[in-house]
């Protein structure tokens, strides 16, 4: 298979996650190319407007293969930086994260003897947090042997853990006034926020590795107005699953002290978990399994990292499937301008990872 040309078509293929139909389009274009190179139509799932799609390769479930096909680019971004060779180095919108990976999952698939046992899952809606494909992928994993993650590695590490990701918000209404004439009639809603802020801000936990960090707020409606609402957005991340019940409790007990301090106020807090953590213990055993492919292999010696961002990998391990992660394309830059793939790495890592499903079912 020539995996160049099969990443340059996908990367030409614009597929931002925001927009449904231009998903389905890169996902119909994997499917031919999984279909003319092994012979097998993929099932396309549309769950909530958004088109994902899965393949099982025969036999009982046992190892499953975890991408997305959406990236983070909008339209148009292919006419200022195209897909481009230099080197040993491709480049453009999405390569990094994750088509690259997609590609060499292909590449796997087609150096194994036989595919018994194997289900490929990709999704469409990654990267805006997976909100219609979560439960697909958690129903899929479930009673497998193991979930192979093929998102990007920068510098070639495997992840060997992600933190947990919570997506939390305050809002608070209080009463408008005139901030002139009769402040003191008003509820200042910034006010009973400030105040819940500052029990937030303490809730964070450097050393087991949990922050609690507000992002966006908002307050007020005129300059001469006492506001009457505000909120805030909250990212919650730990690695200990434990954590987000003790900061959930936190939070609602910044609330009620924010109207406690500003008499009148309401807090409501909304929000959950929305991806659990990848516990180191979830892929020791994957990781150590890969380190031996890798030496067989004569690569370099693997490394592992535990990382903050979350991928669905995290979906993975909170159904309890051993998870290894970052068994993409080696290269930098992901989400950003310039985003970029090793293409001598390409063929060893997708020799890794066939390795990885041989030694796993």
């Amino acid at each position: 298979m020539n995996r160049l040309a099969l990443l340059e078509e996908l990367v030409s293929c614009e597929s931002p996650t925001s927009d449904p139909q231009a998903t389905k389009a890169c996902q119909q274009l994997f499917g031919r190319m999984v279909r003319e190179t092994l012979g097998v139509e993929g099932e396309l799932i549309e769950i909530g407007g958004v088109t994902h799609q899965k393949w099982h390769f025969g036999g009982t479930p046992r190892v499953l293969l975890v991408g997305h096909l959406d990236t983070v680019w909008p339209h148009g971004t292919l006419a200022r930086w195209p897909f481009s060779v230099s080197g040993d180095v491709a480049t453009g919108p999405g390569v990094f994260d994750m088509k690259a990976g997609v590609v060499q999952a292909l590449q796997a698939l087609t150096a194994l003897a036989d595919l018994d046992g194997i289900t490929l899952l990709l999704n469409s809606d990654e990267e805006t947090g997976s909100t219609t494909s979560s439960q697909l992928i958690i129903d899929t994993a479930r009673g497998m042997r193991a979930a192979l993650v093929c998102e990007p590695a920068a510098g070639g590490a495997l992840k060997v853990a992600r933190k947990g990701v919570g997506m939390y918000g305050f809002a608070v209404t209080g009463r408008a006034a005139h901030a002139g004439l009769e402040p003191e009639r008003g509820i200042n809603a910034g006010i009973a926020l400030a105040h819940a802020l500052l029990g937030i801000t303490d809730l964070g936990d450097p050393a087991a590795g949990t922050s609690v960090t507000p992002t966006v707020i908002a307050a007020g409606t005129t300059t001469n107005t006492v506001p009457a609402h505000a909120q805030v957005a909250l990212d919650v991340r730990a690695i200990d699953p434990a954590e987000f019940p003790r900061v959930e409790a936190g939070l609602h007990a910044a609330a009620r002290n924010a109207g406690v301090a500003v008499p009148g106020a309401t807090v409501e807090v909304t929000g959950a978990l929305n991806r659990p953590p990848l516990h180191p213990s979830m892929s020791a055993e994957l990781f150590a399994k890969a380190v031996t492919a890798a030496a067989d292999l004569g690569m370099p010696a693997l490394q592992g990292v535990s990382v903050g961002g979350g991928s669905d990998g995290n979906f993975t391990a909170g159904a309890g499937v051993p998870t290894l992660d970052g068994l993409g394309a080696v290269g930098d830059g992901a989400h950003a301008e310039g985003e970029h793939v090793l293409v001598s790495a390409m063929p060893e890592r997708a020799a890794l990872l066939a390795r990885l499903i041989e030694a796993t079912r």
